[in-house]
This record gives structure tokens, C-alpha cells and sequence, in this order.
């Protein structure tokens, strides 16, 4: 079954990434000691997502048997807006958040259990009356390890790094 997170991203090529140059290493050390605890243990695999210009991520909730408690990330390369929307009360609680270019973000508790999130597209993505221009975006993801009550019985969470010729 294909994860539901993937049917919400549209124009990006992504992979998942295990090895790290010790600089870039010291950086991926630095985005988990401060979105984390500090006994969390990682998924191996940090994502990488290349978002197109014209790309977006659709309003989803991220499954419980890919990630655990935490979601966070850094946007690069363009300013972009992620919004957030309440599962149930659609209409009435949205929030907007202006991620600048190297900001680091983290989904946590109610904002990851009880909000969709989304990157608006170029035309949506206004922040305070002010249009804000994206160009490709590329966000560097780290997550936790999804809790074992969340797992299929019998069947083992397996990530597999997207081959490098696509």
C-alpha cells in the first residue's frame, strides 16, 4: 500500500538519506538536538524533499506507522508558507506559518495529531497582504520512530533509499 503522503506532494523528486559528510552530519546532529529529546531515537533515513517551483504539498496529516510523535525540518533555498488546518473544525482554525529560506520547523502534539499541514502553491502563498515568491524548495525531514503500538502486527517498518537514478 502506497503511503497516503506521497499522493499529497505534487511536482518533487525525494529521497531518503543515510550517509552524511561529517560537516552536513554535525548539522542533521544539530536539527534533532533541538527538535527532540534527548533519549528520541531516529528513523536512519533523514528525507530529502525537492519541491518545484510550481509544486505543493496538499493538506494531509502524516501516517503513525511511517513517523512517530515529531516531524521537523529545514527549509531551503525559498521562503514558502505552510499552512495549518484543524481535522475537524476546517474553517475555523487555520493558522499560517511564513517558513523563511534555512528555517527549521518542527510538528509536534496537537500540530501533529489534530492539523493537517500544507506548502501553498505560488498564488496562496501571501503572508500579512504581501505575495510571497517561491522558487524550488528542498526541506531536509526528520522524524522519530513511529511507536510500535502504531506497526502492522507481524510486519517490520523497511525504508529503502530511492535509487539515485531517477
Amino acid at each position: 500500500m502506497k503511503n497516503p503522503i506521497f499522493q499529497a506532494i505534487h511536482l518533487y523528486r525525494e529521497r531518503e538519506q543515510r550517509k552524511w559528510r561529517e560537516e552536513n552530519l554535525e548539522v542533521i546532529s544539530r536539527i534533532r538536538s533541538e527538535s527532540f529529546g534527548a533519549n528520541t531515537e531516529h528513523l536512519t533515513y533523514v528525507h530529502i524533499l525537492d519541491l518545484h517551483k510550481d509544486g505543493v504539498i496538499k493538506p494531509h496529516i502524516d501516517s503513525i506507522r511511517y513517523c512517530g510523535d515529531v516531524i521537523t525540518g529545514v527549509s531551503l533555498l525559498s521562503d514558502a508558507i505552510m499552512r495549518l488546518r484543524h481535522q475537524n473544525q476546517k474553517d475555523d482554525l487555520i493558522v499560517d506559518l511564513l517558513m523563511p529560506r534555512r528555517s527549521l520547523y518542527r510538528l509536534g502534539g496537537a500540530g501533529r495529531y489534530e492539523f493537517t499541514h500544507e506548502v501553498l502553491g505560488t498564488t496562496e502563498s501571501v503572508w500579512h497582504g504581501k505575495n510571497i515568491p517561491r522558487d524550488r524548495r528542498i526541506s531536509i525531514i526528520c522524524r522519530d520512530l513511529p511507536k510500535s503500538a502504531n506497526r502492522q502486527p507481524d510486519s517490520e517498518l523497511v525504508l529503502k533509499p530511492i535509487p539515485e537514478e531517477m
